[in-house]
């Protein structure tokens, strides 16, 4: 292959280098054609011998077609010994500084898919911590009171069986909100690290995902907000519609607060997410590592009700994978959930 592109390179700056050459009998227009011919050659062959190689191959082209006496070799005319020793450095040394420039992005590239590789293997692990938490509460929760409900059913009055059968249900939908999760990051690692995005109105999308939390959640009181323009933003809806009902849902639980609110702004190229609770807050050493998959204790955060960890950590592999960033942040009253999204330059309206 090397040869080929060797070769295809050569015969085209001959074809150009006779060109320039029966126009302006400058033989100087034909060196600097064999020196960029040199350089294409030390892009796009691997190695330093094909660069090197067609350094000389220059040197011997341009003395031999295009310097007088023609079709002959003659090192020996007054002033092109230097000449020519001055091409073949500039040359050699041009096709050496390529090759060399070439291999470090090669390094470099290799370095980041490590980097890539060992992001997605702390991200599985991460997540693995946070199932083996986050389903050990509702699924011990289940057992429980099924098993008080069958032992006991004679017993228990109508309202302790109504709030064991509620318990149980309310322990069956969030299981079923992991299972979604679970399912939405196997969405994402299937494709790799990136999904497939597709520009969707902004507003429809944060109203489907409010639409489900109240499904799941009557009692969410949630305030949203959206740019007046009308704005379309490349995403995977359904990836990013679970990480706001995960948000939502995280301040309905663990906050204490009776209203979030949902706002989202322009910043410059970006689409800007807020999810804002009114309750405890965070503790203060968990917020930066609050999206890392790990369990939560109790009476942090007011997150008694059930972990945190599965639900934020993937939150953030959703958005890392549209290229957007996620933070926590507290306020004096409550805390913020706040993610990113990249906008193109297409997907708004100017006004």
């Amino acid at each position: 292959m090397n040869i080929v592109i060797t070769v295809g390179i050569f015969v085209i700056a001959t074809m150009l280098a006779v060109a320039f050459f029966h126009y302006s009998l400058n033989s100087t227009s034909v060196a600097i054609i064999y020196i960029l011919a040199v350089m294409l050659v030390a892009r796009y062959t691997n190695g330093y011998v094909p660069g090197v190689v067609a350094s000389f191959l220059g040197v011997i082209c341009v003395n031999y077609v295009f310097t007088y006496p023609f079709m002959r070799l003659n090192f020996s005319i007054d002033g092109y010994p230097i000449t020519f020793v001055a091409m073949a450095l500039i040359s050699g040394l041009t096709s050496m500084l390529t090759t060399q420039s070439k291999k470090q992005n090669q390094i470099l590239n290799e370095q980041e898919k490590l980097l890539m590789e060992a992001e997605k293997e702390t991200m599985r692990a991460n997540l693995l911590r946070a199932v083996s938490h986050d389903l050990r509460t509702p699924l011990t929760g289940i057992i429980g009171m099924a098993d008080a409900y069958l032992a006991d059913s004679g017993r228990l009055t109508e309202e302790e069986k109504s709030y064991m059968v509620k318990g149980i249900s309310e322990d069956a939908n969030w299981l079923l909100n992991m299972v979604e999760n679970l399912l939405s990051v196997t969405r994402i690692q299937v494709g790799g690290t990136r999904v497939n995005t597709s520009l969707e109105p902004l507003e429809e999308v944060v109203s489907e995902a409010v639409q489900r939390l109240r499904k799941r959640l009557p009692q969410a009181r949630v305030q949203v907000q959206v740019p007046e323009e009308f704005l379309m933003v490349p995403m995977d809806a359904m990836l990013i519609e679970q990480v706001i009902i995960n948000l939502l849902e995280n301040g309905v639980y663990h906050s204490g607060a009776e209203k979030i609110d949902l706002y989202v702004i322009k910043e410059d190229k970006e689409a800007v997410f807020h999810i804002r609770d009114y309750g405890k807050g965070i503790a203060p050493e968990r917020l930066e590592t609050i999206f890392d998959g790990g369990g939560t204790e109790e009476n942090q955060s007011g997150d008694s009700h059930r972990g945190m960890g599965i639900g934020l950590s993937i939150c953030k592999t959703i958005v890392n994978a549209h290229e957007g960033t996620i933070w926590a942040n507290n306020w004096e009253q409550g805390a913020e959930f706040v993610f990113t999204l990249p906008l193109r330059e297409d997907t708004g309206d100017d006004k």
